[in-house]
């Protein structure tokens, strides 16, 4: 059996390599992983193909056959062949990549979209796995895949962030496949870089680490909230009591955000640092020694608490999951995750009712995908207080669903609500029109026509 690994992210293919170590993914022929690159401007970012911080996690694969280069001008999420064309491209990338259509196994990230979808239409017998990416692999699938492809999605293999919480991509079906975090940890630290400014950035003192996101980016909130959001990051960093609060802003964060923190920190009299070397969040913290983290709803989080059992903090989620929209916006389950661990007040650091927490906002989420998970929702939300559920669900969603704990609905909802397949207002139109035309009739037979 050949593995073909489709990847993009350093997280997914350190997830990919910690497994290959545990011997979890079976034994295998040959392993060829098929980098490719997500950003939308892919000339500004590196692929894993090529890092060189990459490069031992790397070696766990036979050989690299690059997609990028494949496609050539093409973007990897643009690669949307006719159907037509499918058969065609089976024999030619069989033959570019030497494999055998009948023996091989494939291994992707993000299965709803280009190109690890159109790589699971091109093999349409071989079975497949989805390696995780962070937060993101808890929220269920988002969109319903054929039958065809969805009945080959046999695991998901992710790192086991959330101890005791088990993903929701995939299911109800696919088997999980939890990376354990001491494999998971191993592999990641083996991207570290070791060039000066990192050291200078030694843990000599008591630090917290402050990741930015960057959401006003997606459109979630202004860049004035954002700034308000961060400052809001180093209130919570200053719990801790540091002599130092580090900040690793977004890449693309203007610097009036750097600007504004650090001079809120001068408020608390704490020194500030700004760190933007190429340090992955989880191995800056391991190399400040940082007490603690603090962020929006970042995989950092979890990370590092699993990993390495450092103190969390996050800001501004209760605002983000009021804003994310749809409904079935994909960043809700991370988000979601972040905020319940990170509540001073949180009754779902349980793993169960974390996981109870979970499934409900999933099935919320996609009614149709996670449909399976419904009872669930009803069980957690009949006995659910009002702010809890508010800050989780959103009364249009509860309303949509019929799920327990939806608003009493208006005398308006309620002469448009639907009753035997059409609103009341339109059942009333009816109606009356069926009473009128039997008294046109009554009255034509009356007057003998």
């Amino acid at each position: 059996m050949t593995q073909v690994f489709a990847l993009h992210s350093a997280y997914g293919l350190a997830t990919a390599a910690a497994a290959i170590d545990g011997g979890l993914l079976g034994a295998a022929g040959e392993r060829v992983l098929v980098p490719f690159t997500s950003s939308r401007i892919p000339e500004l970012s590196r692929s894993i193909g090529t890092d060189p911080a990459l490069r031992s996690l790397r070696d766990r694969f036979d050989r690299i056959e690059d997609l990028d280069e494949l496609l050539g001008a093409a973007h990897p999420s643009s690669w949307r062949p006719r159907d037509a064309d499918l058969p065609l491209l089976e024999r030619l990338l069989t033959r570019a990549w030497g494999l055998d259509p009948r023996n091989v196994e494939l291994f992707v990230q993000s299965p709803q979209v280009a190109p690890a979808r159109t790589l699971m239409t091109i093999f349409p017998g071989a079975p497949v796995a989805i390696v995780g990416d962070g937060l993101m692999t808890y929220s269920p699938m988002r969109v319903k895949l054929p039958h065809t492809i969805a009945a080959r999605i046999g695991s998901v293999v992710y790192a086991d962030v959330v101890a005791g919480v088990t993903p929701l991509v995939g299911s109800p079906h696919a088997s999980a496949v939890p990376v354990p975090p001491a494999l998971f940890g191993a592999a990641l630290a083996e991207t570290a870089h070791a060039d000066e400014d990192d050291r200078q950035l030694g843990a000599s003192r008591s630090t917290v680490l402050v990741l930015g996101q960057y959401l006003a980016a997606l459109g979630l909130v202004s860049e004035d909230e954002e700034v308000a959001m961060q400052i809001e990051m180093i209130d919570r960093a200053v719990a801790w009591s540091p002599e130092r609060i580090v900040f690793k802003p977004h890449p693309a964060a203007p610097p009036r955000f750097t600007d504004a923190l650090r001079g809120r920190a001068a408020f608390h009299e704490v020194e500030f640092a700004e760190y933007r070397g190429a340090l992955a969040a989880e191995l800056l913290a391991e190399r400040l020694d940082a007490v603690a983290v603090v962020a929006g709803f970042s995989t950092a989080l979890p990370t590092v608490h699993a990993l390495q059992g450092r103190e969390i903090g996050s800001a501004g989620n209760e605002t983000v999951l009021s804003r994310l929209a749809p409904f079935e916006n994909s960043n809700r389950i991370p988000a979601t995750i972040v905020d319940a661990l990170t509540r001073g007040d949180s009754r779902w650091k349980d793993a169960a009712a974390l996981q109870l927490l979970v499934d409900a906002v999933g099935y919320a989420m996609q009614p149709e995908i996670a449909g399976h998970l419904r009872p669930r929702a009803e069980a957690l939300l009949e006995g659910l207080e009002p702010d809890e559920r508010e800050r989780y669900f959103s009364p249009a969603r509860l309303t949509e669903l019929r799920l327990p704990g939806a608003p009493a609905p208006t005398p308006v909802q309620r002469a448009l609500q639907p009753a035997g397949g059409v609103g009341r207002v339109e059942e009333l139109r009816l109606t009356a029109q069926g009473v009128r035309r039997r008294a046109g009739r009554a009255w034509k037979a009356l007057r003998g026509r």
